[in-house]
């Protein structure tokens, strides 16, 4: 049973676009010592659209061997194609995966009931062994799985027990729990949610798979313990304390141009990573077609970074011991900024 905080872990990229192995290995490492319940491997968090699939695999095979056992390894396998998941569900099965996450096909766009049965039920089928996770997240896929669909793979495969939710929709997670059952796992798929989530009885939610414990994974595990213990209150006071970091998964800015004024939206990876660079992580690029931030952007991600460190900076106190880093120089540095916008 999935309970707590999975880091949907971000892939490292060095400049040539190549993955960085030996911060990936550092990433995984820090995420083990801050004790989350998890690790999620190529996720979308990871950039998976972009990994052919010896990289995807390779990531799959790192996290795996890296947490052998330490806390749950999630590998995602889902894509827009079932034959394609077959195979990379098989790797990770092989490769000691404890379940797969299967993010709803994007842009082929199939309705709720293709999803069931030409997606997630033969995945399931084919790997009796392993624990199959629908993603449900309609405003980056344009489908989703519905709850009583969900609620027909859940009566028929033993291994289809838990949802990552991001409808955004508490009626809709509502709904899933009256239909899904008592003893179904429905995770959050979104940090600014997990609190409400999990505090409702009507929910019942049982952890977050989550972006933002990239950087502060004990504090999110934190909170997510305290959830489950029925402490809301602590909760509460961890979730507004890391609320400056849970509004930046996706950054809105405005980008003046030679035809008037334009929205830029960076949506994530693209300010975890930012902000991870900039505090001295390993996270190195992304990769086309994400880019940079714009200047206004950065300066979103910059100014809440100062606010976390002003008003509690000891949520990224774990980040200086382990990567060794002055977090609060590095904040004031613009060098630290160098290469991470639009010029």
């Amino acid at each position: 049973m999935f309970r707590g905080c999975y880091t949907a872990l971000i892939t490292p990229f060095k400049e040539d676009k190549g993955i960085d192995d030996a911060g990936l290995e550092k990433l995984i490492a820090f995420q083990i010592d801050q004790g989350v319940s998890g690790v999620l491997a190529v996720g979308t968090t990871g950039e998976s659209p972009t990994l052919n699939w010896e990289e995807h695999n390779r990531v799959t095979e790192k996290v795996c061997s890296m947490v052998n056992g330490s806390c749950t390894a999630i590998a995602g396998t889902g894509s827009n194609s079932t034959e394609e998941t077959l195979r990379a569900t098989e790797h990770a099965a092989h490769a000691g995966a404890a379940a797969a996450l299967l993010v709803d096909p994007y842009y082929n766009g199939p309705s709720s009931l293709e999803i069931r049965k030409e997606y997630v039920a033969p995945v399931a089928a084919a790997f009796p062994d392993i624990q199959m996770i629908p993603y449900v997240i309609p405003g980056r896929t344009g489908t989703a799985l519905l709850p009583e669909d969900l609620a027909l793979l859940h009566a028929e495969f033993k291994n289809v027990s838990t949802v990552k939710e991001a409808t955004g929709d508490l009626a809709n997670m509502a709904r899933t729990r009256e239909v899904c059952g008592d003893d179904f796992v429905i995770m959050s798929g979104d940090d600014d949610k997990t609190v409400a989530m999990m505090s409702d009885p009507k929910i019942g939610a049982a952890g977050v798979i989550s972006v933002m414990s990239n950087l502060v994974p004990g504090p999110i595990q934190r909170m997510t313990e305290a959830l489950l213990e029925g402490d809301v209150d602590t909760a509460e006071a961890l979730a507004a304390a890391l609320k400056p970091l849970f509004s930046m998964v996706g950054v809105v800015s405005e980008e003046t141009t030679a035809y008037g004024s334009t929205a830029v939206k960076a949506r994530n990876p693209l300010p975890v990573k930012t902000l991870m660079n900039i505090l001295g992580m390993p996270a190195g690029v992304t990769r086309r077609p994400l880019g940079k931030m714009n200047r206004a952007g950065l300066d979103v991600v910059l100014a809440n970074a100062r606010q976390i460190m002003a008003s509690d900076p000891e949520l990224f106190a774990p980040i200086e011991s382990f990567f060794k880093v002055d977090v609060a120089k590095r904040l004031e540095d613009p060098a630290t900024l160098e290469g991470l916008a639009y010029s």
